[in-house]
This record gives C-alpha cells, sequence and structure tokens, in this order.
C-alpha cells in the first residue's frame, strides 16, 4: 500500500504539468463516448496522462455508463504503456480493480493478462532478484485457470514463456555457480529441480550438459551419459553439441 501511495502521489505530480484535456462540449449528447473516444486516441498517440484523465472522467462522472468498465481498463493501458516503476504498480492497481468490479465481464480475460503484464514488465535479469518473475507467473497461472478458452491465450502463452525462462534462468545460474566452484554437491540437486520445475525450460541444453559434466566429474557416469544424448536428441542447434558427442565417446570408450 506504501508503494502504492508514493506511486500515486509521483504521477499525480507529472500530470500537472500536462495539458489538461478539455471536458465534453456542452449540449453533447453522449458527453461519456466523447470523453472515451478521445481517451483512446490519446491511447493510440501514447498521450498516457491525457488518456488517463480522459478516462477518468468516465470512471468518475457516469457510473452508469456502459463504457466505464472499458475505460477503467483504458486506465490500466495508460499507466501500463507509461512502463516507468511508478505507473507499472497504478496499472497492476487498476487492473484489479477491474477484476474486483466486473468479474463476469467479457474482457476480464484481457483484464487477468494486463495484471500479469504488469508485474511481467518488472522483472529483472535472471542474476538479480525474481519477486516480480513470481508474481508475474502467479496471474498466469490464474489466467489459466480461469479463462482456459481466451481468444488470447496464444500471446499469454508467448510471454508465459519468457516469464518461466527467466526464472528457470536464474535458477541454472546457481547451479552452474556451484558448478564452477567445484561443488557438485550443491550443482546437481539445483540442475536437478530446474528440469523438474520447468521441462520445458529453453535453455535446458545448458542444464543437461553442467548436469552431465557433473556427474561425469563425481563418477556417476551411467547417469551422464543420457544427459549427453538428451542434447543430441533435443537439439538441433546448441552450442555444447560438439561438446555432447566428444563426451559421450570419450565416456563409452572409458
Amino acid at each position: 500500500m506504501i508503494r502504492l501511495a508514493v506511486a500515486i502521489a509521483l504521477l499525480t505530480a507529472l500530470a500537472g504539468c500536462a495539458n489538461k484535456p478539455t471536458a465534453p462540449p456542452p449540449g453533447a449528447a453522449q458527453p461519456d463516448r466523447f470523453l472515451f473516444d478521445r481517451g483512446n486516441e490519446s491511447l493510440k498517440e501514447e498521450e498516457w496522462v491525457n488518456a488517463r484523465t480522459y478516462f477518468q472522467q468516465v470512471v468518475d462522472n457516469y457510473p452508469q455508463s456502459p463504457v466505464r468498465p472499458d475505460a477503467k481498463l483504458g486506465m490500466g493501458d495508460a499507466y501500463l504503456g507509461e512502463g516507468n516503476t511508478e505507473s507499472l504498480v497504478l496499472a497492476a492497481n487498476e487492473f484489479r480493480e477491474f477484476l474486483t468490479f466486473y468479474p463476469t465481464s467479457p474482457r476480464a480475460d484481457y483484464a487477468q493478462y494486463k495484471l500479469a503484464m504488469s508485474h511481467f514488465r518488472q522483472m529483472r535479469a535472471a542474476e538479480r532478484d525474481q519477486t516480480e518473475t513470481m508474481a508475474a507467473l502467479k496471474e498466469f497461472d490464474v489466467f489459466f485457470q480461469r479463462y482456459p478458452n481466451s481468444a488470447i491465450m496464444p500471446e499469454v502463452k508467448q510471454n508465459w514463456r519468457i516469464a518461466r525462462d527467466r526464472l528457470s534462468e536464474s535458477s541454472f545460474r546457481v547451479g552452474l555457480t556451484y558448478y564452477r566452484q567445484g561443488w557438485d554437491g550443491g550443482a546437481i540437486p539445483r540442475f536437478r529441480e530446474v528440469l523438474r520445475d520447468d521441462p520445458g525450460y529453453s535453455g535446458r541444453d545448458g542444464v543437461y550438459f553442467y548436469l552431465a559434466e557433473s556427474l561425469a566429474r563425481t563418477k556417476q557416469t551411467p547417469e551422464a551419459v543420457p544427459y549427453y544424448q538428451r542434447i543430441l536428441d533435443e537439439f538441433d542447434q546448441s552450442e555444447y553439441l560438439e561438446d555432447a558427442r566428444e563426451r559421450i565417446q570419450a565416456l563409452k570408450t572409458q
């Protein structure tokens, strides 16, 4: 909550520096629609503050408007588009509120996806803290459970894989550090954990290779060979292909 309050304060200050969009013209037949359309135009132009100002007027002043739910999503999209740390926190808040107020909306799947993306956009490099990556994966899992037939499923799966790869890469790097330090007793279980938790990890060829190396180095040759072989079986292109072939031949000769 403290983080959210700080984000609101910062972005409110920034909004004060922007040009305020005009209100609906006097006598407009559909002032809510006027504001909503202007908000979408600003969104397309990446005028984030203006877009939010238009959408906020719809949300605040027209509670019965049929476009109010979409205006709420527009608020989230504008924060997400702005993309800084504070706006991403506020984007997540907008999408959560949408799901609370409109849980049966036809666009609830979109809101859940964008909630996941508000964390996805805050993911850090694999060698750094993965709190936001885990938060994104949690929200992606909610999407998969609630909206299995969503039309946006392919896009969601694509970004889920990116996030899952990031988390697996983080664990792999820990194992690799143990391996390079010569501590195979720490490396082996870490590599096995990556393969167990994420068998589809895009970088699993590296996991296979260094797991096999650790096993071979600890005289567990019968267990090492199948992991070298999996590199050859599952990857047409890999930086570990030639080394895996050489290791298999050498171990078989031994």
